[in-house]
């Protein structure tokens, strides 16, 4: 008796009471009789003589007869009337043993005639219900299975032959490698047939958390399928995740891929019809700022079950069970809004105002059971073979994902809505629950692009070793961060969260690791190349003394990887047997024989016997330029380099650029003063403090699965605690030779300790801080957010993966809008000044306010314009992602500021400080005092990355900030012949070289590669 009080899920419908609410929502109650109630609905089902459908049932067997037309006995009967155009009344007549029960006149109405295309496929989660590696066996176990129900269904009628998308194409690939040469010479006919598609994401991504060059790395391998298995990739599958961003669009077309079908997962996190979704009709045109666009489809309701609508409706379990539902599914898009009530499978909210589907063919998703990572059946296919004998509509058809979008686009491109701009991912809070390993993979992304420039530059190529580091940045990029049950631990099934983080998160590790070791390589390299003269030519004056005279000790080439000349801050280190330690040493810049202050940090073996001996210098190096390097000599000095010359505690530093005042009683940055500008950046007046930590812990429990998708926070009742870092101790004021710096120390709940390092250096225009924390583990549903009050109006731009974002820009309707999941700046822009913010570990943001973290996201503090609160990390969700996180943990931060310059530009060039650190390569010989080895004249055109592509050709890889079309000219010295692509190797054309220079022409927003043959 007690298991009637059990429930099977958390809120949530099942699938019968799914059902039984599509059917009561989809009939009308036409008889009432002592208990008897009969239901009458109209469908879009029609037989190939002609006749039209009406489904009748009853509580009771009974026997019910349109008046003329057709009659049948039971509790669910199809009767079947001739079609009619126009509204047409008949009378039906309910009977029992005994007589009539009642009788009513019904209105039959003109029915759609659809065409329903069925893409069975299988939802690729790398986790989730099972470890990993076991999830991917599964995967290949599957296309065996998709190549014998292929040759089993081989001489059905063609509508009804199994067809099988692969929705992720990683599976694929592998399979292709570990299969024997018959069973691949068969994958690839039935790909060339159509029967099998491999789609073009290699995974499910969180794509707000790739580069742009990841992301298009991700699709490199369709040249392969083309060039090696005849077939091409012509459409992706993007599942799950409710959004993406706007350079997917560019990234896809250069890749020869046009079409995206899009199964939004609510998962009870998203309210996309509160921000405009309710208007996003489907399918759309999807387009980016460079005019580029791909048809989307996407399942659009918030009630629905994204990619398991076919199973919703029955397509996995039976024919009678799909003769029943899926007639009235396609009833109810014709008819309503949505095609289910309130919170089917999403947020608990009220339902949504919509129009209805305006047209006659559907993509309809279906798996082989109902669950994520679910293998291919015979059922859908032998459903729509069936179907097709016993309705000539809705025509089935078994499809390939592009299937459907070739339909649409041949029959009603034009019609379709264009759409531009973001489509924010409703999910990227989950980023983070997983704050470090996050952060050690953006450290990768900018490691791995100068790594390959120093490997390219010194005349190595490093692509396979880059491409695998990249791999292994976009797997954790993937969007299964863990088990359906994070907090527990078991070794296998949905439970089996312990295994999958730790495999997860040590991903990150290793590309992090991997990362780190090919720069190191690199910049090794490079220092040997430009001893022997084995560097990629290069321009640039050879200044008097760029020949070291023979005082000089050793040489370093600080290496400037960012696109603009600048002047920045360099370290590197002197090991002891190549100068004693010592000795004193001066640093000595040798384009202009001038003495550049250094500091030093001495490794002692006594302290340190694990590490390499020497010395960490410092250094602040004018003007080097962009993509290229500046040398510096090692001469020995008079003296040793001075010891660090401590600060009053009074909590102030500066430079020539900013004052910088710490209050210490209340735990913030009380000033940034621009003296340039006679500006103060701080809003004094905000409810948090500059630089303030902040940390909010939430009143839902932990360890109940999908719990934070059925909580509504309509105010801030569920805002548990909120508390800030105090007892703040300023435990190091410095001034070295390259800047002043302060260091605080704070206590916070939530941490073992937190530590605030503010820095200013001579000569550079740029304030950077670091935030260290010990993150104390706990299930508490918490966040820490980091303020940044600016003293200014709105946010102007900020950047996003392939493209620049904005108040004005468009975005998808639907958008997530609470929250931002940018790359690395957001630029604010008044009249007099431009100030730009910028990020390297962490990318969510919330705007002007901090927002209570369940649906439908309500603000919990008045909106402050200025502010800036990044949403360094959280554990809000109950699956999926870590259940909580601990350890030390870094996050770094630039702020600039300066007049006349558009926020784009800035906030480049504040990022830069960031992920293009200068590189101290350590030299045997003294080649030329500066070079620079690619540059380009546009200020908003950046130059990401080298690559090397057989012994002489060079790929110079370039994007663009800029919100129009853009002509840059780009100079690659001994360049005597160039072709130019999209981004991929695809459709290179030539482009004319003059006087080593080219031309070349960036859409808005947009990406470009020169493939560069060099002397």
């Amino acid at each position: 008796m007690t298991s009637r009080l059990l429930q099977r899920s958390l809120g949530s419908p099942d699938y019968d009471g799914i059902r039984q609410a599509l059917r009561n929502d989809t009939s009308t109650a036409v008889i009432g009789v002592r208990g008897v109630e009969v239901r009458v609905a109209v469908l879009p089902l029609f037989t190939h003589d002609g006749r039209q459908a009406v489904r009748v049932t009853s509580t009771v067997p009974l026997t019910h007869v349109l008046v003329g037309e057709d009659s049948a006995s039971g509790t669910d009967v199809t009767l079947l009337v001739p079609e009619v155009t126009a509204p047409r009344v008949l009378t039906l007549e309910s009977r029992d043993d005994a007589g009539l029960i009642g009788s009513a006149e019904i209105t039959i109405t003109p029915q759609r005639k659809w065409s329903v295309f069925v893409v069975h496929h299988s939802h690729l989660d790398i986790g989730y219900t099972d470890p990993q590696g076991t999830v991917l066996r599964h995967h290949l176990d599957y296309l065996d299975a998709a190549l014998r129900l292929a040759e089993e269904t081989a001489s059905w009628p063609d509508d009804a032959r199994f067809r099988w998308s692969v929705e992720s194409s990683m599976p694929a690939l592998k399979w292709l490698d570990a299969r024997p040469a018959d069973q691949v010479a068969k994958f690839a006919a039935l790909a060339r047939a159509g029967v099998i598609e491999v789609t073009a994401l290699p995974f499910q991504l969180h794509t707000e958390a790739c580069s742009t060059e990841e992301l298009y790395r991700q699709l490199r391998f369709t040249t392969r399928l083309q060039e090696k298995y005849g077939f091409a990739t012509k459409s992706a599958m993007h599942t799950d995740v409710p959004g993406a961003v706007v350079g997917v669009i560019d990234a896809l077309n250069a890749a020869g891929v046009r079409y995206l079908a899009a199964a939004h997962n609510w998962a009870g996190r998203s309210v996309p019809y509160l921000h405009g979704g309710d208007k996003l009709t489907r399918p759309f045109r999807w387009r980016a700022p460079s005019g580029k666009e791909v048809i989307v489809w996407f399942t659009d309701t918030p009630h629905g079950m994204a990619y398991m609508e076919g199973n919703t409706v029955g397509l996995t379990d039976s024919y009678e069970l799909a003769d029943d539902l899926l007639p009235r599914y396609l009833s109810a898009l014709a008819s309503r809004g949505y095609p289910y009530g309130p919170g089917t499978f999403g947020w608990q909210g009220p339902d949504a105002p919509r129009e209805p589907y305006e047209l006659d063919v559907l993509h309809l998703r279906v798996q082989g059971a109902h669950a994520d990572n679910a293998g291919p059946s015979i059922v859908p296919a032998s459903i729509a073979r069936r179907w097709n004998e016993q309705w000539a509509f809705p025509r089935l058809r078994s499809a390939v994902n592009s299937d459907f979008f070739e339909h649409v686009e041949e029959r009603y491109h034009d019609r379709l809505a264009v759409q531009e701009g973001d489509w924010t991912d409703w999910w990227a809070d989950g980023l983070g629950s997983g704050a470090r390993p996050l952060g050690y993979v953006r450290r990768a992304q900018s490691a791995l692009r100068i790594a390959e420039t120093l490997h390219t530059i010194a005349g190595a190529d490093a692509t396979e070793q880059i491409d695998e580091a990249y791999d292994k940045v976009a797997l954790f990029n993937e969007h299964t961060w863990g088990a359906a049950n994070p907090w527990e631990d078991a070794e296998e099934a949905g439970d089996s969260g312990g295994l999958q983080w730790t495999r997860k998160s040590s991903g990150a590790y290793d590309a992090q690791d991997d990362a780190a070791d090919l720069l190191h390589a690199a910049a090794r390299r490079f220092g040997a190349a430009l001893s022997d003269g084995g560097v990629l030519s290069g321009g640039g004056a050879l200044s008097d003394s760029g020949v070291a005279d023979a005082s000089a000790l050793t040489s370093f080439a600080v290496f400037n990887p960012g696109t603009a000349s600048r002047t920045d801050v360099v370290r590197a280190f002197l090991p002891r047997d190549v100068v004693p330690a010592d000795v004193p040493i001066a640093l000595v810049d040798a384009r202009t024989g001038e003495t550049i202050p250094h500091h030093e940090e001495l490794v002692d073996p006594a302290d340190w016997p694990t590490r390499p001996i020497g010395r960490h210098l410092h250094a602040v190096v004018p003007e080097v330029p962009g993509y290229g390097y500046a040398r510096i000599d090692v001469v020995r000095g008079e003296v040793r380099a001075a010891e660090p010359v401590e600060l009053d505690l009074g909590g102030v530093i500066e430079n020539e650029f900013y004052r910088v005042g710490y209050d210490v009683r209340e735990g913030v940055i009380r000033s940034i003063f621009d003296k340039a500008a006679g500006r103060e950046l701080v809003n004094d007046n905000a409810a948090a403090g500059f630089g303030q930590y902040v940390y909010d812990r939430y009143a839902t429990a932990p360890h109940f699965n999908h719990l934070s998708g059925h909580v509504g926070a309509h105010d801030r009742t569920l805002l548990g605690d909120r508390a800030i870092g105090r007892n703040a101790t300023i435990v190091k004021a410095q001034r070295t030779a390259v800047g002043e710096k302060l260091v605080v120390e704070l206590q916070g709940k939530g941490v073992d300790w937190l530590r605030t390092t503010i820095e200013l250096h001579n000569g550079v225009a740029r304030l950077d801080l670091t935030y260290q924390l010990a993150k104390q583990g706990t299930p508490a549903k918490e966040a820490v957010f980091l303020a940044f009050p600016f003293a200014s109006g709105p946010a102007t731009a900020w950047e996003l993966t392939g493209g620049v974002g904005g108040p004005d820009v468009p975005r998808v309707p639907g958008s997530a809008e609470y929250m931002l999941p940018i790359r690395h700046w957001i630029a604010f822009e008044d009249p007099e000044l431009t100030v730009a913010w910028a990020t390297l570990e962490a990318p969510l943001v919330q705007l002007g306010t901090i927002h209570m973290p369940y649906a439908p996201f309500p603000p919990t503090l008045d909106e402050e314009p200025g502010t800036v609160y990044s949403w360094a990390l959280n554990n809000i969700w109950d699956t999926n992602f870590p259940a909580q996180q601990q350890g030390e943990t870094t996050f770094r931060y630039s702020i600039m500021s300066a007049p006349g310059i558009e926020g784009r530009r800035l906030g480049a060039r504040a990022a830069a400080g960031l992920t293009d650190q200068f590189v101290g390569a350590l030299l045997t010989s003294a080649p030329d005092a500066v070079k620079s080895f690619v540059s380009v004249d546009h200020p908003d055109v950046l130059v990401t990355s080298l690559g090397q592509n057989g012994d002489n050709e060079i790929v110079v890889r370039l994007q663009s900030l800029a919100a129009e079309p853009v002509e840059a000219t780009v100079r690659l010295p001994r360049l005597r012949r160039a072709l130019v692509s999209a981004g991929l190797e695809r459709e290179l054309r030539p482009l004319e070289v003059s006087a080593e220079s080219v031309k070349v022409r960036l859409p808005a927003c947009g990406v470009a590669a020169i493939w560069g043959t060099c002397e």
